[in-house]
């Protein structure tokens, strides 16, 4: 069975036309003005969701949490003092920056990252995208396939049996729609970590899942990432969005604008093109034209007269392939002409006569 899942508006399977999701995070850096402004930015680009993250750096991580990401990029050495910088924003903020996507014509999407963020999230999200770091958190998993609402999981840094468990723990506590995001965990990641062809391996492993990708790549002129992804099967794409791609600290680094957005979302539209929906090997209409003319046809060689027994030096093949197929090339040998043919007749099934 074809692999779906409804994501807001849209039903989202392994033809579609890629769901992209613009991953704001915390790149508002606490302005609920410039969080709506990226919400803007996100629309004019092309994507179908613009997503926060909603935490609190307490219920989050210890005092005692290490950073791994970049330090060069992003200095903070504890993840409770980097995550304490952006959790200003507070139920009523989220439910604000949810109206302004319904009037921007966006879906709003925010991470929760506690049981609290959850059940304020609920009313406001048409589905629940949980970050690869609780894909083992059976507690909050369970929390969160409570809603009944439609999952997408990143599987950043996880094994297949822990995945297996992600996927049986959300399924059993209500989860009936679920995607799974590819992920590397690195930020950034290099293009020697990123690993795309894990994309086929995810597709092989839960055919009855739709596939995505979640990137951390520095982006390129041709968001080389995210085509790839969308080349290998990922219909659902998130990457980080800001509008300064220059801005120091967190994830401005690796993030795209609003032109790579719009540049992506072109590029993917003719990609969708060019591959169709079909996968089952035939012709399609456009093609009857050039199987009539274009194909081999068995022809008479030199003028035959009525009752001439056919021989393999009074005939070859030539265009169009109107007339009897070279297929039937041994068929043909051996039988009688039931009227005289001129040199160049395409020789029809009309002029012949199985000899017994």
């Amino acid at each position: 069975m074809n692999p779906t899942i409804k994501l807001g508006s849209r039903r989202v399977d392994p033809t579609s036309a890629p769901y992209v999701i613009a991953e704001i995070g915390v790149n508002h850096e606490g302005s609920i003005q410039q969080a709506k402004r990226l919400i803007e930015l996100a629309k004019e680009g092309g994507a179908d969701a613009a997503k926060f993250q909603s935490y609190k750096a307490g219920t989050l991580a210890s005092r005692h949490s290490p950073s791994y990401w970049d330090n060069s990029k992003e200095p903070t050495r504890s993840q409770h003092e980097l995550f304490l910088k952006y959790d200003a924003f507070e139920p009523d903020d989220y439910r604000a920056l949810a109206a302004h996507c319904r009037r921007v014509g966006i879906d709003f999407l925010s991470t929760p990252f506690d049981d609290a963020a959850v059940e304020f999230l609920d009313p406001l999200v048409p589905f629940f995208k949980i970050a690869s770091a609780d894909l083992t958190n059976v507690p909050f998993l369970r929390k969160v396939a409570a809603t009944h609402k439609p999952v997408v999981l990143s599987v950043g840094a996880a094994t297949l049996p822990e995945i297996d468990i992600a996927v049986r723990e959300l399924n059993r506590a209500g989860c009936s729609e679920l995607a799974l995001l590819h992920c590397i965990l690195n930020y950034p990641t290099i293009n020697e970590n990123a690993h795309l062809r894990m994309i086929e391996g995810l597709k092989r492993v839960y055919p009855s899942l739709v596939i995505g990708y979640s990137d951390h790549t520095l982006p390129d002129e041709t968001m080389t990432s995210l085509l790839t992804a969308y080349l290998l099967g990922a219909v659902i794409l998130e990457k980080h969005f800001t509008h300064d791609k220059t801005l120091p600290g967190n994830d401005h680094y690796h993030a795209m604008d609003k032109a790579d957005l719009a540049r992506f979302v072109e590029m993917s539209q003719r990609v969708r093109c060019l591959l169709g929906e079909q996968t089952h090997k035939e012709p399609v209409p456009s093609e009857d034209i050039a199987r009539r003319n274009a194909r081999r046809s068995i022809v008479v060689v030199s003028d035959l007269s009525e009752g001439h027994v056919i021989k393999a030096s009074d005939v070859t093949c030539k265009r169009p392939g109107t007339g009897i197929s070279p297929l039937h090339w041994d068929e043909v040998i051996g039988m009688r002409l039931l009227r005289p043919l001129q040199a160049d007749h395409v020789l029809q099934w009309a002029d012949l006569l199985r000899v017994e």
